[in-house]
């Protein structure tokens, strides 16, 4: 059960309630009958987040009708979204990787969260509940990673616009948190956001990076600048590279890094070429 203040049944004529069986057309439709609604909800927001698991109905059909709706009502839209399990099967696959293409020409940024990933956190005991929760889990620290980078108060503070500035416009991107501790705690965080097992795509040569370093009161400018220094030398030389610095009692032993990157070179050496084709360097 949803603790969202506000929610919309999309679509309530055509699925009278029910689900989309999986249909992502059906999907679409539902989020268009509810154009209206959605439209209303997205007016006058700054940022909006979408956040589904591709491959079924609902996620893979209405999430570009709902970004599209946001992105033109003026929000940075950003979605972050998984890939279903290898497990789950092809045809799902194949109706995910439809859908992503899809739906990265209508946000401003796209972050891929591939589920056999997380495979690598789990165990051989790990029910596939849990597994799914983990993803659940995954897409939840994703958008509040994001959304903390501009609404907890600072030493240095990160605004909108400093957020807007790599995330407008950028299409694929990479996310993720790293953590430190000991005396190497500062180039260790770096490091480990850097090397994020969830994350099936390089940040070598992103060309637009966010960063927020958080610490407690024995955070030192050193440590600010070691960290800074690793996240340099694994991105483009000319990258636009914005950082924030914030202070949490809590974490007097320990330093989180969240990173977030845009602006990946493609693979196929061009500049210009479309989304579409930027986006297979993700597959």
């Amino acid at each position: 059960i949803t603790e969202a203040p506000i929610c919309i049944q999309l679509g309530q004529k055509l699925t009278k309630g029910l689900g989309v069986g999986g249909d992502h057309a059906q999907g679409e439709k539902a989020a268009e009958e509810s154009r209206d609604e959605l439209k209303e909800i997205a007016s006058g927001a700054d940022m909006v987040f979408i956040t589904c698991g591709m491959g079924g109905g609902t996620g893979t059909g209405a999430a570009p009708v709902v970004a599209e709706i946001a992105k033109q009502s003026g929000a940075l839209t950003i979605a972050v979204v998984t890939r279903p399990f290898t497990f789950e099967g092809a045809h799902r696959c194949q109706v995910s990787d439809e859908g992503i293409a899809h739906l990265l020409g209508k946000v401003d940024t796209l972050i891929i969260i591939p589920n056999d990933r997380l495979l690598e956190l789990c165990d051989q005991k790990t029910a596939v509940d849990n597994a799914f929760k983990l993803a659940d889990d995954v897409l939840h620290h994703g958008v509040q990673a994001i959304a903390e980078v501009i609404t907890v108060p600072g030493l240095i503070n990160l605004d909108f616009a400093d957020v807007k500035a790599v995330m407008r416009d950028a299409g694929p991107a990479w996310m993720s948190i790293g953590r430190g501790s000991g005396q190497n705690r500062a180039v260790d965080a770096a490091k480990e956001a850097l090397a994020s097992p969830l994350l099936d795509v390089s940040i070598d040569g992103s060309k637009g990076v966010l960063f927020n370093v958080v610490g407690g009161s024995s955070l030192t400018l050193f440590e600010v600048n070691e960290a800074a220094e690793v996240i340099k030398q694994a991105v483009d030389p000319e990258a636009n590279i914005i950082f924030g610095v914030a202070h949490d009692p809590s974490m007097d032993k320990e330093i989180k890094i969240t990173l977030i990157a845009t602006g990946f070179v493609s693979k196929l050496g061009l500049s210009g070429v479309s989304r579409d084709e930027e986006l297979s360097q993700f597959f």
